[in-house]
């Protein structure tokens, strides 16, 4: 089935690319006859004013400004489609390159990374080469902290479960995720969180602007010009008066220049941005949910008291944002402010907006964040159709059972699988040979708890467990730049650990060779004494060691404790490696044999 996702994807892809072909041959045409208005246009009035006929003139004038007019509007509907299929396309390669090289276009969450947080670090969550890199779809400064909490933020039961439903709704029906992706995808690596933005924006003096009669001119003034310029027509003794009233058309606005600019070049940085959010919600408020959270967040983009929904007082700010970049264009926006006013036009507009629709908004914004996480966790799932979805126990005593686990960041064909539940223990204690796949298992375990925590699907043939605190101590390292040397840090780790366990009875512990910053002998019996406390806090979890020695912590802890192994095959001298979880403790140890692989034979060392 996973087959059948990718030949899609390439089908969609080889699609697009025709479709984008034909649109960049009609935007060039459409530039063309642009040039050729122009061109044929000024000579046509450059002839008209020969003839000294004035209503000749202004008919041509006005056609070509029409005319005009109408071909700048085809050709921005038509780069507007070309963008967008371009953003569909990219969203479809996308999901190539990631099946294929493991890239992808999106953030990877590298400002999330915290060494101390209780397990991202250890398992690999956020950053380069991580679960955050292959898991995110989410292009808004707001959708990645969203997406980031779910991974690496307690969640109820509850809630994880609305998650998994509203994604699972969302992976059958890639179009509305891809047209969902597109629109928003002009968003990607965009340093402008818009949501502060307007938020600082809609406090701002700027919206001190004009006056009642002002307002009341603004709204008169095509109809004064234009009956002036027909009264020039029929009494030649006024011709003037269009001119002059022209003027004040043109130079009222050049005197308030300085508020206008100020005003439009703070908010006009937005207004692309908020066509694609206007597109987004548009499709989250047009489609039929069956979902209980798609369902809730839809009823959130709904604008109380209004007909509007949010998407349309999107596209209305976005819209007169557009017109008021008119002005940027001195030809056009001369012609726009000699008519109508232009700039004081759209500038009421947006003041009048804003006291309409601040309140309902900014909310917005965090609504579509969640459709947007929500999206992710859907292509995840849609990408992985064998992958089961997990089941989140209620009773936190109720057995992990784990059938067929892979590591998700581990190539499928690669990957080991391995089965494992708690179910007579409380400690599982793991020892093996050196790579064998001790810590590849324990991260294995955390890793798909974070996904299923997240409302994911993980690569398992099935996965039942309780809403476990995780914490692990796996990673650690010296940090010369806050003096701490690779032990301290350990027992500050481990620190952390035993207090989180005694504190909450919700904790399960990955712990893979503590202590290896010291000796032998304090490091087996600290490592012993570490695991006695916490059995006696009644903790849950995994422990992986090269010690032996602490296996027998399981006889005499039987009900508590539990042994595992992982170990090696040693045929005609070569060391052959299963990676397979077995009951018991290990037998066979291969550090002699590794070193003796880069020239060091142990047997030397006892002599």
């Amino acid at each position: 089935m996973k087959n059948e996702i990718q030949e899609l994807y390439l089908s969609n892809k080889a699609k697009i690319e025709q479709e984008v072909k034909q649109l960049e041959l009609a935007i060039n045409k459409n530039s063309f006859y642009r040039l050729a208005v122009i061109l044929l246009g000024g000579a046509a009035l450059f002839y008209s004013f020969q003839l000294e006929n004035l209503l000749l003139v202004l008919i041509l004038l006005f056609a070509l400004i029409f005319l005009f007019a109408f071909l700048v509007n085809r050709q921005s509907k038509l780069e507007k489609r070309s963008d967008y299929q371009k953003a569909l396309l990219a969203v479809n390669v996308n999901e190539i390159e990631i099946e294929n090289k493991g890239i992808n276009i999106y953030d990877n969450g590298a400002h999330l990374e915290d060494n101390k947080h209780p397990y991202s670090a250890d398992l690999d969550i956020v950053g380069a080469h991580s679960l955050f890199e292959l898991l995110n779809r989410s292009t808004t400064k707001s959708s990645i902290a969203v997406l980031g909490s779910w991974l690496l933020q307690d969640a109820k039961r509850s809630e994880i479960l609305m998650r998994q439903e509203a994604a699972s709704e969302m992976a059958k029906d890639m179009n509305w995720c891809q047209d969902f992706q597109a629109k928003l995808l002009s968003n990607l690596n965009q340093k402008l969180d818009v949501k502060s933005f307007l938020a600082t924006y809609f406090q701002s003096d700027d919206f001190a602007f004009g006056n009642s009669f002002m307002r009341l001119y603004v709204k008169i003034a095509p109809f004064f010009f234009l009956s002036t310029v027909i009264l020039a027509v029929f009494i030649p003794a006024i011709a003037f008066l269009p001119v002059i009233v022209g003027l004040v058309h043109i130079l009222w606005p050049m005197v308030n220049g300085g508020k206008i600019s100020f005003f439009s070049s703070r908010i006009d940085k937005v207004g692309n941005l908020l066509d694609s959010y206007a597109a987004s919600m548009e499709l989250v408020e047009n489609r039929t949910w069956t979902a209980t959270r798609n369902k809730e967040l839809q009823e959130r983009l709904k604008i109380v008291g209004s007909s509007d929904s949010v998407s349309q007082a999107f596209k209305k700010l976005g819209k007169l944002i557009n017109n008021l970049d008119a002005r940027n264009n001195m030809m056009v926006g001369t012609i726009l402010n000699l008519i109508f006013l232009w700039d004081f036009k759209q500038v009421l507009a947006i003041v009048d907006w804003k006291a309409k629709y601040q309140a309902d908004i900014l909310e917005s914004f965090d609504t579509l964040a969640e459709v947007e996480a929500l999206v992710s966790l859907g292509t995840w799932e849609r990408n992985h159709p064998d992958w089961a979805t997990p089941v989140i126990l209620e009773a936190l005593d109720t057995p992990l059972q784990a059938v067929d686990l892979l590591h998700p960041l581990i190539p499928t064909a690669k990957a080991i699988a391995n089965t494992y539940t708690n179910e007579d223990h409380e400690i599982a204690l793991v020892t093996g040979s050196n790579m064998a796949g001790k810590s590849t298992f324990l991260r294995t375990l955390g890793i798909n708890a974070v996904l299923a925590y997240a409302g994911a699907v993980v690569p398992a043939s099935s996965f039942e467990i309780p809403i476990f605190h995780l914490i692990s101590y796996m990673r650690i390292k010296d940090n010369l730049n806050e003096s701490t040397s690779t032990f301290k840090a350990e027992l500050d780790r481990m620190k952390f650990i035993l207090e989180t366990v005694a504190q909450r009875p919700d904790s399960f512990f990955l712990i893979d060779e503590m202590l290896r910053g010291t000796n032998s002998v304090d490091k087996y019996l600290g490592s012993r004494a570490i695991i006695k406390k916490l059995i006696s806090e009644k903790g849950r979890g995994m422990v992986a060691t090269h010690d032996l020695q602490l296996s027998t912590l399981a006889d005499e802890y039987p009900k508590l404790v539990k042994n595992y192994h992982f170990d090696i095959q040693v045929i005609d001298g070569e060391m052959l490696f299963d990676y397979k979880l077995k009951i018991g403790e290990c037998k066979i140890f291969n550090a002699s044999m590794l070193l003796k692989g880069i020239g060091v034979d142990v047997e030397q060392g006892r002599n």
